[in-house]
């Protein structure tokens, strides 16, 4: 039997049918968990991304499954440990992912190993909770010649997270060893974020991580087209002042794309309107009313969420306990 290459190996088939043991899930992190570069209208703040994807399959599986996300683009470590930790530990989740340093590590200039403190003290206080807690290392860049130079600092950045890992007992989420996406086909057209194709690669492997059965199929991405010396570097010449001359001109101007970005789901809700919203718009209807049909799930599954409360304090109050 052969391998095609550019088809992603399919998941092995999981040992364990039991559902998994999650009810309210939160994201943290910067753009690469906001979910940027893979666009969807209908999703909280326009975009997807692998933490929507992780948590559409896990609110699937078990009832009552409510999941934010705190991530913001751009951020560095030390605003989001300032901004997103807090906030996240207040929502009492039982499952937390946390990816930061990215940011930070891409930057000339920048020690690893003093990211990898910030990124301790954040471990410490959220490994303090109780809840199950996924930490990511950097990808190796060893395929992109824009952030091949920085391997090295993303490889010590890798050794730092898993040491601290191990210490805390977190689980790590590989991105290093995830082969499948080292391909600029996984990327968007800034040659930094990852793609749908790459967001849902990096869906499956949290999953496989968390040892969670699901369906996510290996997408295939299209054939690189031909293309002339001249012509490539043309397309160099548009990445570059499309989205290297605006990177460039935030930080020398101390900004960041996402300074005044919101997260996209602040509160724990159910994944339902996610799955209401993509319906709608697969069914024809504009990005407005599936974000709409969105809201709607939302609220009527927060209604019956009360509902169900409320009939259980009624019951427990007759019943004299």
């Amino acid at each position: 039997m052969t391998t095609d290459p550019d088809v992603p190996a399919p998941d092995p088939t999981p040992t364990s049918t039991a559902p998994h043991p999650w009810r309210r899930y939160v994201a943290i992190g910067d753009s690469f968990t906001e979910g940027i570069g893979d666009p969807e209208p209908s999703s909280p703040g326009g975009h997807r991304g692998w933490a929507d994807r992780v948590a559409e399959v896990l609110a699937a599986q078990v009832d009552d499954f409510a999941y934010a996300n705190l991530a913001v683009r751009g951020k560095l470590i030390g605003q989001i440990v300032a901004d997103q930790i807090e906030p996240a530990i207040e929502l009492h989740p039982d499952l937390v992912t946390f990816s930061a340093g990215g940011n930070d590590v891409i930057r000339p200039g920048s020690d690893p190993d003093a990211v990898a403190e910030q990124f301790e003290d954040a471990v410490v206080r959220l490994s303090a909770t109780g809840a199950t807690l996924v930490v990511f290392t950097g990808i190796d860049t060893n395929f992109t010649p824009v952030f091949r130079g920085i391997r090295g600092k993303v490889a010590i950045f890798n050794e730092n997270v898993r040491a601290i890992a191990e210490a805390n007992d977190c689980i790590v989420a590989d991105q290093w060893g995830l082969k499948t996406v080292q391909d600029m086909r996984f990327f968007d057209d800034d040659r930094l974020h990852y793609n749908s194709l790459g967001h849902h690669e990096v869906a499956r492997m949290v999953l496989r991580t968390l040892h969670v059965p699901n369906d996510l199929q290996p997408m295939r991405p299209d054939p690189l087209p031909a293309m002339t010396w001249r012509a490539a570097r043309a397309n160099d010449l548009v990445w570059a002042r499309e989205h290297l001359v605006p990177w460039a001109l935030r930080r020398l101007r101390h900004q960041s794309s996402g300074d005044h970005v919101r997260p996209k789901r602040p509160e724990p809700l159910p994944v339902v309107a996610a799955a209401a919203a993509a319906a709608a718009a697969a069914a024809g209807a504009d990005a407005e009313a599936a974000a709409a049909a969105g809201v709607r799930a939302a609220e009527a599954e927060a209604r019956a969420r009360a509902a169900r409360t409320e009939g259980t304090g009624s019951e427990e109050e007759g019943s004299g306990r």
